[in-house]
């Protein structure tokens, strides 16, 4: 951040904390649509199970296409052009979902991933020049991450950041492990796990956003195209809601001054406001718990002998 942008923040803050605004948040979907079998639903089931309740909540979110799951193939791209058709936005997420940070990741493979995916998913109803990095990491050398910047402002495209990151992937990972070995085993107590999470990291990085920039921002929050978020997202939207939470659309939360930051001092893998506090001096006193995947929850389900002790 340098001192420019941080005056430019500290006026934005201002202006924002007289006016107020109530806390909102806008759903983003990273690596669908997925054509991998899971347990209960097929794939088409899934994506149909996930737009629904986004439909039937009236919540408008964004779709970040890693076109080597599926959309590399009529019956993928059909789901992804779904989304659009519902209203909702398409974005780029590579094709195989490779790693900026990856030491044998050569800047001209990671752009031509974007390119590759750009070209199936562009002419998509709903499609916005929004990259998503894989593993939310940005380049591990002076040369990717100002390359990749260079790359994205030459094609037009906005870094798709995000603010409210989550671990409903590991979440996901174990409940499918389960049902995949007990087909009729109970999903509750991943529905709990599930929420209790989201909740957790929605409360902390309220608290962190308000420590860092005296407000509220338009959070914007990471899941996955997965089986946990088709069976309980219609249960985390209406916990949001009893939090007393808004919903805005990505497009708009990115609007937010927050999001056009650029952090000296990034943290990879990680939440923008994590590496916004890093670059401030400021360490949070639940850093670990907001860099975890989902460590607690795992936890809590092996105590109730819903994971075996040997999970990992």
């Amino acid at each position: 951040m340098r001192l420019m942008d941080i005056a430019r923040f500290l006026l934005a803050t201002l202006y924002l904390g007289v006016a107020g605004h109530s806390q909102s948040v806008a759903f983003t979907f990273d690596d669908g649509p997925s054509l991998a079998s899971t347990p209960r639903l097929t794939p088409q089931a899934r994506n149909a199970a996930i737009l629904a309740t986004l439909n039937k909540r009236q919540v408008s979110a964004a779709l970040f296409v890693t076109l080597g799951n599926g959309a590399d193939r009529p019956d993928g791209l059909a789901l992804a052009k779904a989304w659009g058709e519902a209203g909702h936005a398409v974005g780029n997420h590579t094709v195989t979902h490779l790693d900026l940070n990856g030491k044998d990741t050569t800047l001209a493979q990671y752009e031509g991933e974007i390119l590759a995916c750009d070209r199936a998913i562009r002419p998509l109803p709903g499609f916005q020049p929004w990259f998503r990095f894989t593993f939310l990491r940005e380049g591990n050398t002076p040369e990717k991450r100002d390359g990749i910047k260079a790359f994205l402002q030459e094609k037009g495209y906005r870094n798709a950041r995000v603010s409210l990151d989550t671990s409903d992937w590991r979440l996901n990972a174990a409940l499918t492990a389960v049902l995949t070995q007990h087909p009729d085993a109970d999903t509750a107590p991943f529905r709990a796990a599930y929420l209790s999470h989201l909740r957790q990291r929605a409360e902390a990085y309220r608290d962190l956003s308000r420590r860092l920039f005296g407000r509220d921002i338009p959070q914007v929050l990471l899941l996955h195209h997965n089986l946990i978020n088709a069976l309980f997202l219609d249960d985390a939207i209406q916990q949001f809601q009893a939090m007393g939470w808004t919903f805005t659309t990505p497009a708009l939360a990115f609007q937010d001054f927050v999001y056009s930051l650029e952090p000296q001092r990034p943290s990879p893998g990680q939440s923008l406001l994590l590496s916004a506090a890093r670059s401030l001096g400021y360490q949070p006193s639940n850093w670990e718990r907001l860099v975890d995947d989902g460590d607690e929850e795992i936890a809590a389900l092996k105590r109730q002998a819903v994971l075996p002790a040997t999970y990992e």
